[in-house]
């Protein structure tokens, strides 16, 4: 299903200059098809005709904007089996999982497309002293210009959505920046993009190496910056980014509390939520479960319980019905979160399931007892590992979960409301998930973190906020 090269796409355009990036299965290790790849020309181009799309795209009205993104809503429904086998082979992700992002891709359109007519202002009341007692006030949101973009591999399809779908329905061109592990389904969204009407310059989308995407940071024409990947790179890219607007949706190592109430049937039901929490993608998810916090009544009957259904779990090629655990995206990712598991097993650990490593395919492994020090646990393990801890103090769980220089999502399972808007109170996270894990997501809903987890939130409303200005009008009676 695979196209033997893809092009990218170039102020609306596709362009094939080379065939110079392969895209390899990567469960197989072979090159399943191959990209063409953007040099310096390129993305000045690319820059130069998102700068002169500006006045066009803002013209724009919003029944055009909503016929655009209608219009991608339509096709990738249309190409779905397409989509989600692309995605398979390019990021390893298990056939099913890849089905449910493509779901996710069409939500994240379909959302965008209601909210491209309703971007709203208010009238602003003036008159809180004599001296303005004659005037009044509107504000209005206003495109923020060209925007550049860079998206990582885990979500090639989603994470492209929710910078992409979002900038149309503002009314902002763009320049984007796949990953270059999984450009295939970027390309399948410009592909789709240029059978639209956008103005020319409304969109480029360019597969080129981390060198050569300076300009996408520093350069002034591009208003808004929006990121999404490790915070080491994210914070950098900021630093660079001169006086554009930032975005940034970064790492972090989610927690999850399970507390005393929760046994019986729904503690069955938490073991199993932690499970896909945790596993999903092998693990690859910014906010996937990686800390466990398990109250000390019901620890051991939780443990038993998450081991035997983990040590279940099939893994193997992705392209199987039946695969849970695929690949991570290289062997050389694989080999470091090996090494970090074999760390913290040194420093005192106890490894209660998986830990084998063969190329890019890791175990599902699930470790107890780990030194807080150890990376496993302080630090983003982006793979297939959950540590286990015992607590028995409510607050002393909130507190260890805020014992982290990351802050994206926590979990919660608890009965209690009470504690349920305790730990919304005080956990020091962008979203506190109550009776789930925090590696859930809808589409339209804000999505970001504290801390070292970034800057800014997504979710359709909420990016276009980003990708908007306030513009004020002030009326004087005489």
């Amino acid at each position: 299903m695979l196209k033997d090269v893809y092009p990218y796409y170039l102020a609306n355009e596709p362009r094939q200059p080379n065939a110079d990036l392969p895209v390899k299965d990567k469960y197989t290790g072979e090159v399943a098809t191959r990209a063409a790849l953007a040099d310096a020309d390129a993305i000045e181009q690319a820059i130069a005709a998102a700068a002169n799309a500006d006045e066009p795209m803002r013209r724009l009205k919003a029944y055009q904007r909503q016929a655009v993104l209608d219009h991608c809503v339509a096709r990738f429904r249309e190409r779905s089996d397409e989509l989600a086998h692309a995605l398979c082979v390019e990021a390893g992700k298990p056939i099913r999982d890849s089905r449910g992002e493509v779901s996710r891709l069409i939500d994240t359109f379909r959302v965008a497309a209601e909210e491209s007519t309703r971007i709203t202002g208010e009238v602003l009341a003036m008159d809180i002293s004599a001296r303005a007692a004659d005037y009044s006030g509107m504000t209005r949101r206003v495109p923020i210009g060209a925007c550049s973009f860079i998206t990582p591999f885990n979500f090639p399809l989603n994470l492209v959505a929710h910078k992409v779908a979002p900038a149309i329905a503002a009314g902002c061109p763009f320049v984007l920046k796949p990953a270059p592990d999984t450009p295939i389904g970027a390309l399948i969204i410009g592909e789709i993009l240029a059978e639209t009407d956008l103005p020319k310059g409304a969109f480029s989308i360019l597969p080129t190496t981390n060198e050569l995407a300076a300009p996408l940071v520093e350069d002034d024409r591009l208003k808004l910056l929006s990121f999404t990947g490790s915070g080491r790179v994210g914070w950098e890219l900021k630093a660079r980014a001169g006086k554009k607007k930032v975005a940034l949706e970064l790492g972090g190592n989610a927690a999850c509390i399970v507390d005393e109430d929760i046994t019986g049937a729904y503690l069955d039901d938490a073991v199993n939520r932690m499970v896909i929490g945790a596993f999903y993608q092998s693990g690859q998810s910014c906010v996937g479960v990686q800390r466990v916090l398990v109250h000390e009544a019901v620890y051991d009957t939780f443990k038993q319980k998450f081991v035997d259904v983990v040590k279940a779990l099939k893994a193997g090629d992705p392209k199987d019905e039946d695969t849970f655990i695929g690949p991570m995206i290289s062997d050389k990712a694989a080999r470091r979160l090996h090494g970090w598991i074999t760390k913290a097993v040194d420093g005192g650990a106890k490894l209660l399931c998986g830990g084998g490593c063969e190329g890019s395919m890791l175990e599902a492994t699930v470790l107890e007892d780990v030194p807080g020090d150890r990376a496993v646990w302080c630090r983003e393990a982006f793979g297939p590992v959950a540590v286990l801890k015992k607590f028995s103090d409510f607050d002393e769980a909130l507190n260890i979960v805020n014992d982290s220089p990351f802050g994206l999502q926590a979990g919660v399972f608890t009965r209690d409301l009470y504690k349920a808007h305790k730990a919304w109170d005080e956990l020091q996270v962008g979203g506190v998930i109550i009776g789930d894990v925090p590696s859930w997501r809808v589409d339209h809903m804000p999505y970001g973190g504290v801390k070292n987890s970034g800057l800014g939130r997504e979710g359709i409303r909420y990016a276009i906020e980003d990708m908007t200005e306030l513009r004020l009008m002030v009326v004087r009676t005489p």
